[in-house]
Parts: C-alpha cells; structure tokens; sequence
C-alpha cells in the first residue's frame, strides 16, 4: 500500500505486533491521550463501531501502558479490528490469548494515569504522518501506512497491478533471470566480461 500511494503515508517508527503474521485495515478511531495518561482509551470505546482501527497516542510517546487486558477486551467486544498504540502495551500474554491485533511502540508495566480527559477523534501525528478520522489504516508485519479515505479504491488497483507484475517477475527469478540484468544495471565493461565468461 505504501509503495502503491506513491512512498506516502508511511508510518515511521517501530511498531512490535503483538501477533506476527496479521494484517489489518480499518479506519481510524483515535485517543490523544494526555501525557502518561489514557482517560481517553476509556472514552474512545464508546464511540468504537465494528472495523475501526484505533489509534492510542499521546503528546511524547513514552513507554507508558496505554492499553491492557481489560481495555482491549472492551475493545475486541466492540469489534475493534486492530489497535496502534503510540506508547507501550502491558498483560501481552492476556493480549495475544485475547487474539486482537495489536500494534505497539514498547512493553512495559508502568500504568498510565486517569486524571487528564485528552480528546477523541482529532488530527494526530504518528512517526511523521499525520492521522485524521478521514483515515483508513493499514498495518501487517512489516509496519502501519495511513491513507486518505478517498484514495483507498485508487491505492488498491496499483496495489494489484503491483503484485500482478511482482509474480511474474518472480516467476522470472526462479528460472535464474536476474535483475541485474533485466533492469538494465550492468555496467559495459561487466557486460563485456559477462559475455567473454560465457563464450559468446
């Protein structure tokens, strides 16, 4: 999807995903938390709807629990698809059991506070990239990209055209083609010892 959107909405900073081998896609629901604090978790369950990817962050990541075992149920009975969290996650035994995606920056016990209320579904920045509720996220193994609602469908047909010439260029590999070659990389001299090697 990143490569598709043309290399944007790239979210860029380490994320462990809890349970390796998934993949998701949903739009955004999000907390901003305050500092240290995720009040806000507990309220953004409320507006959670079946799909929704949420996104827990707050002002400076720390490594700071926003979300445990108790929160995630809450968020999996609400039919959550995944969930990003900008800080740290605690109870990872009781998460991955649980089996909701989740997607986190650290692990670690240190709770977070209940004091400051933070705000629902407002902009909020994450590794770079800005992440609106107009935003639909896509997170699997290999890291997270958020993408304007709109441009989804278009996103996708790249997104297909790409692995349609990705398997024919990998049906290529396996008879020994190279893309040295095929892209056009080799030098004239490498050329000229290649083809003296062969004996043409």
């Amino acid at each position: 999807m990143y490569e598709a959107a043309g290399r944007s909405g790239l979210i860029d900073v380490d994320l462990e995903p809890l349970l390796p081998g998934t993949a998701v896609a949903g739009p955004a629901r999000i907390a901003l938390c305050g500092q240290d604090d995720n009040r806000a978790v507990h309220e953004v369950m409320a507006r959670l709807s079946p799909g929704d990817v949420l996104v827990l962050t707050m002002p400076e990541p720390r490594p700071v629990a926003l979300l445990g075992d108790l929160l995630a149920t809450q968020a999996a009975a609400r039919g959550a698809a995944g969930v990003l969290v900008n800080a740290a996650v605690r109870d990872v035994a009781d998460l991955r059991e649980l089996g909701l995606p989740v997607w986190a920056r650290w692990r670690r016990v240190h709770g977070a506070d209940k004091n400051v209320r933070g705000a629902i579904d407002v902009p909020v920045e994450v590794g770079g990239t800005s992440i609106t509720p107009n935003h639909v996220l896509v997170l699997d193994d290999d890291g997270a990209v958020a993408l304007p609602a709109g441009s989804v469908n278009s996103t996708l047909e790249a997104v297909r055209a790409c692995l349609a010439k990705e398997a024919a260029l990998r049906e290529r590999w396996r008879t020994g083609e190279l893309s040295y070659d095929v892209y056009g990389m080799r030098t004239e001299d490498e050329r000229r010892t290649a083809s003296w090697r062969s004996g043409s």
